[in-house]
């Protein structure tokens, strides 16, 4: 690739959420489809609080991979469910030919705790999904810290521990500020951690979405965005223009594998990908 930019990353990965509706499922169907033109080297697929999306995570895993023919992750939890339960599922998934897990602790609903005979974090269940199957397992990383963390330090453990455990790379949570994905980088490196570190890119959906995964919002980007709430065409160029110059920047630290939140929604996604050279050419339905 020619002009400003590296090579193409060596990968890159897209995360849907099942719809609550039969016409969010159809409409979901779509986006994969323009999706996969991205030439993803998988899908993953969310699972609400508490495993209250699990039936239609479950169906839209299946018509993923059956539509598009690229491996899909299933996103698992510790919350509302036994070990037994969990060990269940997972070796449905296995004998179903689905061998990517995002193993998460996950959200607790308000007022709930944990089973007593249920995972106890994400370390336990990357454990005892290892010893189910022989998974290919991704688990949350987090450079601005988890909000439950007594520190970085101890954030930083807890990570090494999922890896340690079995898990095969770290995503990372939605994080806005390059520097500070850049400074979590060296600090896992440091900390001994070799795994793949995935970032995860788009700022489509930026107000929403960061209150929903407690990203810090630098007030650079955040006055991009002021008043343009009923203007959607203008949303999706900046938030283009801007995950494009993040990839680009952490693409040229050497971080060569992106993770993208798509909302669901294909055309950011795709527009940076076709920024960075990775689709060749953005299906006709994704255009505004």
């Amino acid at each position: 690739m020619t002009g400003p930019y590296p090579d193409p990353p060596a990968s890159v990965s897209f995360e849907l959420f099942p719809p609550k509706t039969d016409a969010g499922e159809a409409a979901l169907a779509k986006t994969a489809d323009q999706l996969a033109s991205a030439d993803p080297a998988y899908f993953s697929v969310t699972y609400g609080a508490g495993g209250s999306t699990r039936d239609r995570t479950a169906r839209v895993v299946d018509m993923i991979g059956d539509r598009t023919g690229r491996p899909v992750a299933h996103h698992l939890t510790c919350v509302g469910a036994s070990r037994d339960e969990v060990d269940r599922l997972a070796r449905g998934l296995h004998d179903k030919g689905i061998t990517r897990i995002v193993a998460l602790r996950g959200d607790l609903p308000e007022g709930q705790s944990l089973a007593p005979d249920g995972y106890g974090d994400a370390a336990e269940l990357v454990a005892g999904l290892r010893r189910v199957a022989d998974f290919d397992i991704s688990v949350a990383a987090y450079p601005e810290v988890h909000p439950e963390a007594a520190s970085a330090e101890a954030d930083m453990d807890h990570l090494k521990r999922k890896l340690d455990a079995g898990a095969a790379r770290a995503i990372t949570q939605f994080t806005f500020d390059t520097d500070v994905i850049l400074r979590f980088v060296d600090r896992a490196r440091d900390a001994g951690i070799t795994a793949p570190i995935v970032p995860v890119a788009n700022f489509a959906g930026l107000k929403r979405f960061s209150a929903m995964c407690g990203a810090s919002v630098p007030d650079w980007l955040s006055r991009m965005f002021d008043g343009l709430d009923n203007a959607p065409e203008a949303r999706a160029m900046i938030a283009t223009s801007v995950a494009t110059e993040q990839c680009r920047l952490l693409m040229e630290a050497g971080l060569s594998e992106f993770h993208f939140y798509t909302l669901n929604r294909p055309e950011v996604s795709l527009a940076v990908c076709r920024a960075l050279g990775l689709t060749p050419e953005i299906p006709a339905e994704s255009v505004a």
